[in-house]
């Protein structure tokens, strides 16, 4: 490997969506500087887009990007990552922290494949595109408190950042966290169905049923009691609530998303044993 790392000077192996937006997030918060901020990238058209908006140094060869730098962070598509991981090997220095974002990828896969020891797993979503993610995160035994202090500071740019002690937590992550904008996007989506077919005008629809599903969350976050109870404060006896709730429940909602959470949690398991 490299000599000793560059403090304060990161790495993105991939400029794809999530890491425009990890970028972007950090540079906005003014924790990097663009002078501190590499990107590898083969496709020259993106690698201009990325210097042309933020003013980051942009690199066609991965290990031009990841020479002496302090973090690494790993945004490649699952697809591809062997090859970018052997064309990586020995170029990451000695000491650095390696931070994947790749999706169903193993700590020992990256471990195995890289030679290094200090090694982040993240699960982010893509909310945290706006800055109001959620993101759950382990690290090998080998990272330090400095280390892990700067993953943390990293991830919080996206917004929400839990650490786990355990890998297979990142699998219930997937499912819950990861896949979870899906879920709330298919009922935003009947939502807004529901106020068309009712007779309001589309975009009257969109706005009402964005603002309900974004003012609920703000509300159960500063509440600090559960869903239940705040369900049951919003639900008079008899009242329309109620009765669309009992509709609800016997369409059998509460089951399915439970049935889909599993399901989405079986399939990240059988991805991560098809990418170890």
């Amino acid at each position: 490997m490299s000599d000793q790392p560059q403090h304060q000077v990161m790495a993105f192996v991939g400029g794809g969506t999530m890491a425009e937006a990890l970028m972007a997030r950090l540079l906005a918060g003014e924790r990097f500087g663009a002078e501190q901020v590499r990107v590898g990238e083969p496709l020259a058209e993106r690698r201009d887009a990325l210097q042309q908006q933020y003013g980051v140094l942009t690199y066609a060869d991965n290990r031009e990007a990841v020479r002496s730098v302090s973090l690494v962070v790993l945004a490649v598509k699952p697809q591809v990552l062997d090859g970018v991981l052997a064309g990586l090997r020995g170029a990451i220095a000695e000491g650095a922290l390696v931070l994947s974002i790749v999706a169903g990828v193993t700590i020992d896969r990256i471990v195995a494949a890289l030679g290094v020891e200090a090694v982040v797993r993240a699960m982010p979503n893509t909310p945290g595109q706006v800055g109001e993610g959620a993101t759950v995160w382990t690290a090998t035994p080998a990272t330090s408190d400095a280390q892990r202090g700067l993953a943390r500071e990293v991830l919080g740019a996206l917004g929400l950042e839990i650490e786990v002690a355990q890998e297979r937590y990142l699998d219930m992550a997937t499912a819950l966290s990861g896949s979870g904008p899906a879920y709330v996007f298919l009922f935003i989506e009947a939502l807004v169905e529901a106020g068309v077919r009712l007779g309001f005008a589309r975009p009257v629809a969109e706005q009402l049923a964005l603002q309900t599903v974004r003012g609920s969350a703000a509300y159960a976050q500063q509440a600090g009691i559960s869903a239940a109870d705040l369900r049951a404060r919003v639900t008079s006896p008899g009242g329309t609530t109620a009765e669309a709730l009992y509709q609800l429940e016997k369409g059998g909602l509460r089951a399915a998303v439970l049935d889909a959470v599993q399901a989405a949690y079986h399939r990240a398991q059988e991805l991560g044993r098809a990418n170890s």
